[in-house]
């Protein structure tokens, strides 16, 4: 029973197993929901879909197998808001109005009459009682009133269609929005590598209780608190272009420095030279130069800079290139020597990917960091994390 629909599921690509069509057919075995189109449609999602980026994609392939099983409209309980909301050509009617409009009658009746309707309408229509249009107080459209009818595309106003007809345009849910905090940890969290170093200063249960089975007294054994041992070199562009990137970037740093204990950042603006900065306040008297960085931490770090990469091409290939100081070295070349210093390296892009190639410095970026550019999404810091964990 519904195996077809079991193969359409994984054709589309959503990971239904056996055990989980097993699942649902007992469920219906043993009547947990109504027999109805609607509640088996939540039944089989709840049932089937484990990612809520491939709901789009079941309701894609449910409407599909299930063709033509649709449940009735509840007319009955529909109301009338109290506050009607303007539209153009929308008519007002009084109670007096309304009363006296007539129900067309049933299903069979307004189908037959809509197909006679739009045989032998050739234009647009607004504010009648006949046409299909807006506005109005025929049965067929969309705006106007009539306590049973087809809506036809537009916004619903009164809740009382029993049918709506429509090319219905919903958005994928995917990877793509909205980062938070709490899912950048998440995603960070792919980074790790746990270990015990330090001081003994954690209670080791299991050791505990097998020296003191073994030796008949009380034996406490301690161990080094386990922590991730990744170490992150963090760059993060401020100022200019990144302005409207300032909230999530700011998401992206609380999550950082929560996640990992060896964590240094550093500022720059647009390119990296041959110095950056901690504290934005005195980024021209309290500087670090690049070459100390580059001495300080070891190969062993994992190395991300943060930027929109968005700035004249000057400023990446020429001396002199920077808008703020009179750089002596090109950002390239100090691009390619911590890039070289840090293999395990990425840049993570606030801008959508599809707006990179308006411009041409992204394209040079890009190409320092040998194609390691990602855009600062779920999905992108994802890749971002397996590119950093890559064993090298």
């Amino acid at each position: 029973m519904f195996l077809d629909f079991l193969d359409a599921l994984r054709a589309a690509g959503i990971p239904a197993s056996l055990k989980e069509h097993l699942l649902l057919l007992e469920a219906l075995d043993r009547e947990v929901i109504a027999r109805r189109p609607e509640d088996f449609y939540y039944l089989a999602r709840a049932t089937y879909v484990k990612d809520e980026g491939l709901l789009d994609r079941f309701d894609q392939v449910f409407a599909k197998v299930f063709k033509g099983i649709e449940g009735g409209g509840d007319t009955e309980n529909a109301t009338i808001p109290e506050e009607w909301l303007r539209q153009l050509a929308e008519l007002y009617l009084t109670e007096a109005q309304m009363a006296e409009i007539k129900k067309l009658g049933s299903w069979d009746e307004i189908m037959e009459t809509l197909k006679q309707r739009l045989a032998e309408q050739k234009e647009r229509h607004e504010g009648g009682s006949k046409w299909i249009g807006t506005g109005g107080t025929s049965p067929f459209g969309h705006g106007g009133y009539n306590p049973e009818g087809v809506r036809i595309g537009g916004e619903g106003r009164h809740g009382r269609a029993i049918k709506v007809w429509e090319q219905r345009a919903f958005r994928n849910l995917d990877a793509d929005r909205e980062l938070g905090t709490r899912n950048i940890k998440v995603a960070l969290r792919r980074l790790r590598r746990f270990a015990r170093e330090g001081a003994a200063e954690e209670l080791d249960i299991a050791a505990t209780i097998d020296g003191t089975a073994r030796q008949g007294w009380l034996d406490v054994v301690m161990r080094p608190e386990r922590h991730n041992a990744v170490k992150l070199l963090l760059f993060l562009d401020v100022g200019g272009s990144m302005d409207p990137h300032i909230t999530l970037c700011e998401e992206l740093f609380s999550a950082a420095t929560s996640e990992f204990k060896n964590l240094e950042f550093f500022y720059f603006h647009n390119c990296l030279y041959e110095g950056v900065w901690k504290d934005n306040r005195r980024r021209f008297t309290e500087r670090t130069p690049t070459w100390d960085v580059l001495h300080k931490f070891g190969h062993d770090y994992k190395l991300l800079f943060v930027g929109d990469a968005a700035m004249s091409p000057y400023e990446i290939s020429h001396p002199g290139g920077s808008v703020e100081h009179f750089n002596e070295e090109a950002g390239a070349v100090w691009m390619q020597r911590i890039v070289n210093t840090y293999p395990a390296a990425a840049w993570l892009n606030p801008v959508a990917e599809a707006h990179w190639g308006y411009s041409p410095s992204v394209g040079m970026l890009r190409e320092l960091m040998g194609g390691r550019m990602y855009p600062l999404t779920l999905a992108g810091l994802d890749e971002a994390m397996r590119e950093l964990s890559r064993k090298r």
